[in-house]
């Protein structure tokens, strides 16, 4: 039984939360920690912890892992706490907010001999990899086109830490748009150049950008495209994945979990997997069985590292006034691990 440690309990830790009961024969959560004493008793009380704690140092010699769902500028030294503690991490993108501090926690994962994994829950949605395996082998023709839209409303408070982007790492597109980063780089491969502009316009309490727009060409000579909002008061598209082929169109629509082809006004279900759920519980189940089996997870720090620079070269070349080049990336280059189908 693998004890966990809930280190944060705000915001993006209830996702998670929600799921802890469907994995009670494998993992339990022995102690949470948040700054906010009340809020860290709460979620002891919800999840059934023995113990909380406002300091998450107190909370490793009683974990043998750790799900870190802290503010992006707190990953790094929490990270690094417990790794050198011998823990094993589940780290909440992004991995951290530079590069520096990113491959610092790689070493220290390796030095240690234990796992850390990036929480990029969409790799774990099944609609993913049912799209990989659509788009390789030529059944449905040649991929030209990947267009992945995110459009919601999110609002912080002025004082929020999302609203900083030092804090934050950036604007929507580090916070938000490094899941669908990394989905483009699992489709499509190598990038070789991109480009990106973003606003604030619309979401005032964002100090960087609340609305992005990405774009990536890739060695195949396809085109990426990430298109991202959180400033929408409305939307059709909500979250869905078009890819343009020679010879139709697949699509993923997130939001009511199909996968559907289209050609010549037909649409062909391919698969449903009902209304929108991020599976998390399949993405702790993958990270148990990597710490079992010392099987690396498809979601590790170098991938995450690889996701991450693309964005950090796209953000210079806009302040530039460049088209980003994108080559060497360096790390997990050769190539990227296939998202899980079953827990």
């Amino acid at each position: 039984m693998l004890r966990l440690a809930l280190i944060g309990c705000g915001g993006i830790s209830h996702m998670h939360r929600e799921r802890f009961s469907a994995l009670a024969d494998r993992m339990r959560v022995t102690v949470t920690a948040d700054i906010d004493a009340d809020r860290a008793r709460r979620a002891a009380e919800e999840v059934g912890a023995d113990l909380w704690v406002t300091d998450y140092e107190e909370a490793i010699p009683h974990c043998d892992a750790a799900l870190i769902a802290l503010p992006h500028h707190l990953h790094h030294p929490a990270g690094m706490a417990y790794l050198e503690g011998g823990k094993h991490v589940l780290m909440e993108k992004p991995l951290a907010n530079s590069d520096v501090q990113c491959l610092e926690l790689i070493g220290a994962s390796r030095r240690a001999r234990r796992t850390l994994m990036v929480a990029y829950c969409m790799r774990y949605h099944p609609l993913v990899p049912a799209l990989k395996e659509a788009m390789e082998g030529g059944r449905y023709g040649e991929t030209f086109r990947v267009s992945i839209w995110t459009e919601q409303l999110t609002e912080v408070a002025p004082d929020h830490w999302a609203a900083d982007p030092e804090k934050l790492g950036g604007g929507q597109l580090f916070s938000h748009g490094c899941h669908y980063v990394d989905l483009l780089l699992y489709y499509l491969g190598r990038p070789v150049i991109g480009s990106h502009l973003g606003t604030n316009l619309g979401t005032p309490w964002m100090a960087r950008e609340g609305t992005s727009d990405l774009i990536l060409k890739f060695e195949s000579g396809a085109v990426g495209y990430h298109g991202a909002t959180w400033g929408a008061r409305g939307s059709r598209l909500g979250y869905s994945i078009h890819v343009h082929t020679d010879q139709g169109m697949l699509e993923a629509d997130i939001s009511h979990g199909r996968l559907s082809f289209l050609r010549a006004g037909e649409e062909t279900v391919l698969l449903d997997c009902g209304p929108l759920s991020k599976y998390g519980d399949r993405e702790m189940a993958h990270f148990m069985d990597c710490i079992e089996t010392g099987v690396t997870p498809i979601t590790d720090g170098p991938d995450s590292v690889q996701g991450l620079r693309v964005i950090w070269r796209v953000y210079e070349a806009e302040r530039q006034g460049k088209v980003a080049d994108l080559h060497g990336l360096g790390l997990n280059q050769a190539g990227r691990r296939p998202a899980v189908r079953e827990p």
